[in-house]
């Protein structure tokens, strides 16, 4: 039974310069939009809808028995739109928890979405996130790894003091790959997309500093694995010869 105060919502635009029209590529015969909705939905938290700014996407989420939300072009990132789409979904307030969970993980596995509401169990977190323990060097030195630092709450569990595409944290020890999957207190949304971009999110190109810039505490869960993005024709292929033998 899904939580009716937590909603899962997925941001999707045609507008990406490496993939263009990625939402809508085919992987083993559906949408790649298609494929990230029913991952949320087979987490089974909460209502999922799509947050788009194209008609066409919205059109094969709901050829595909999905809820869209048509949003305006203009929102500069995920969170703002996110944060529209839940305000036409919920103008009462009733939802307390939002999933933002990106339009490109279309192997990202039901249980790693449901992982991502336990930090929230505890009241002092305004936002939880996830990150995998990296193990190859590759993995660390990529700047396209954006690496989690953050102090031991309790076992699975890191409070974050930093996110950078730099090798951090310098040293012996683990390091951790941040999974770009949120959940927000509703509150803590509604502050987030309310604050301006803050210095060290416009260094680093990391949205998430801008909370931490703010105060505001985001919790970190650990898992296993990290769901593999798409961002390149590469990454496009990787995904359909996964999906075509699940």
């Amino acid at each position: 039974m899904t939580e009716p105060r937590t909603l899962v919502l997925i941001p999707a635009r045609m507008a990406a310069s490496r993939l263009p029209g990625k939402p809508l590529l085919d992987i083993a015969g559906l949408p790649m939009i298609v494929h990230v909705l029913r991952r949320a939905e087979a987490a089974g938290i909460g209502r999922v809808a799509v947050a788009t700014d194209t008609a066409e996407i919205a059109a094969a989420v709901t050829s595909h028995g999905g809820e869209a939300v048509m949003t305006r072009a203009d929102h500069p990132s995920g969170s703002d739109r996110i944060f529209e789409a839940l305000g036409q979904i919920d103008p009462k307030g009733e939802v307390r928890i939002i999933v933002n969970l990106q339009g490109d993980f279309p192997t990202i596995h039901p249980d790693n979405i449901r992982s991502v509401l336990a930090p929230l169990d505890d009241p002092a977190v305004d936002i939880a996130t996830l990150a995998a323990r990296i193990h190859t060097e590759e993995e660390a030195t990529n700047p396209n790894v954006v690496k989690a630092v953050g102090s031991l709450v309790s076992a699975g569990r890191l409070r974050a003091l930093y996110f950078t595409r730099a090798t951090a944290p310098h040293g012996e020890g683990p390091r951790y790959h941040h999974i770009g999957l949120y959940a927000y207190r509703r509150a803590a949304l509604e502050r987030f997309v309310s604050l301006p971009p803050s210095p060290l999110e416009m260094q680093e190109k990391l949205e998430q500093l801008r909370a931490l810039e703010a105060g505001m505490r985001i919790d970190i869960g650990i898992v296993d694995t990290v769901p593999r993005g798409v961002d390149t024709p590469a990454d496009l292929e990787t995904a359909r010869r996964l999906l075509a033998n699940a």
